[in-house]
C-alpha cells in the first residue's frame, strides 16, 4: 500500500510521540493498543492496526523497566510492525506475520535505547554544568534535547522503513546472526534477575514476604492465564487491605502498622 505525503508525516509524527512517551509515560502513546491504532487511524488501517494492537499489548504486559533491567522496547516493535503490516497491504490476514516481526523489533530496538541512554548520560552532565552556573534555562533546554533524542529514536527508524519499505526490514531481522540475538537475550535475561534482587532488596518487609511467595509460585503454574493471575492479584489485594485495617483498628497497644507482622507478634 502506498502512503501520501500527509499520511507518511503523520506515521512520523506518532512515531516521535511514541518514542518520547516511552521515558515520559503520561499519555502511553508507547504502548503497543495505542500506538497501532494511531497509526492505523492516520493511514486508513484501523482495524488491522486494531488488531495489532491489541494483541500486542498481550505480549508487552509482561514487559517492564525492573531495577536496573531495561525491557524490550514496544514502541519500536509497535511502531514498525504497524508500518510493516501497513506497507504489505494484507490486512487484517497480515496481522500474525506482523506479530511475528515486533518481537525481533523489540530486541533489536534494545540496541537504541542503549545508544540514546548513553548520550543522555552525557547531557545530564552538561545539565550539571548549566546548574553550577545558575543557568536554568539552559538546564530546561537540555532536558528537552534529551526528550527529542528519545522520540528520534522511534521516528527514525519509521522513516526509514517508510523509505525502503517492509521487505527490506524483514531480511534485516533475519540476517542478524545467532550469537548477537542469543547474546542480547541472556544478558537481559542476566539483567533482569538483577533488577528484580533490587526491587525485592527495598520492599522486603515482613508483611509482603508472603505474597511475595505465592505469586512466586503460581507464576510458574503454565495453566494460569494473564487474566486468572489479574485476578489472584486483586485478590491479594484485597486481603492485604482487609488485613491493614485488621491491623490498625485492633485494641491492643502493640500495632505496628504492619498488618502482618501484629497478627504473627499476637499469637
Amino acid at each position: 500500500m502506498d502512503l501520501n505525503v500527509i499520511q507518511i508525516i503523520l506515521v512520523v509524527i506518532v512515531a516521535f510521540l511514541a518514542g518520547m512517551e516511552g521515558i515520559l509515560d503520561e499519555f502511553h502513546f508507547h504502548q503497543p493498543i495505542i500506538a497501532c491504532t494511531l497509526i492505523g487511524l492516520v493511514t486508513g488501517n484501523l482495524v488491522p492496526c486494531l488488531i495489532l494492537g491489541g494483541t500486542l499489548q498481550l505480549i508487552a504486559l509482561g514487559w517492564a523497566n525492573i531495577g536496573a533491567a531495561v525491557a524490550p522496547d514496544a514502541a519500536l516493535a509497535s511502531v514498525a510492525s504497524a508500518i510493516i503490516l501497513i506497507l504489505g497491504g494484507q490486512g487484517e490476514a497480515g496481522v500474525p506475520s506482523a506479530i511475528a516481526i515486533a518481537v525481533p523489533l523489540a530486541v533489536a530496538g534494545l540496541l537504541l535505547t542503549i545508544i540514546v541512554r548513553t548520550i543522555a548520560t552525557g547531557l545530564v552532565h552538561l545539565m550539571d554544568a548549566a546548574a553550577n552556573e545558575g543557568d536554568i534555562r539552559k538546564v530546561e533546554l537540555w532536558h528537552i534535547v534529551g526528550i527529542i533524542l528519545q522520540g528520534l529514536r522511534i521516528a527514525i527508524p519509521a522513516a526509514l522503513i517508510l523509505a525502503i519499505g517492509a521487505a527490506p526490514v524483514r531480511e534485516l531481522l533475519e540476517a542478524m546472526p545467532d550469537w548477537l540475538t542469543s547474546g542480547l537475550a541472556i544478558g537481559g535475561g542476566m539483567v533482569v534477575a538483577v533488577g528484580y534482587a533490587m526491587v525485592i532488596n527495598m520492599m522486603a518487609t515482613k508483611e509482603v514476604w508472603p505474597f511475595f511467595a505465592i505469586g512466586f509460585v503460581l507464576a510458574t503454574v503454565s495453566e494460569i492465564t494473564l487474566i486468572g493471575l489479574g485476578a489472584i492479584g486483586v485478590a491479594l489485594a484485597l486481603i492485604y487491605l482487609a488485613l491493614s485495617r485488621q491491623g490498625g483498628s485492633g485494641n491492643g497497644g502493640n500495632n505496628t502498622g504492619d498488618p502482618l507482622g501484629d497478627i504473627i507478634d499476637n499469637y
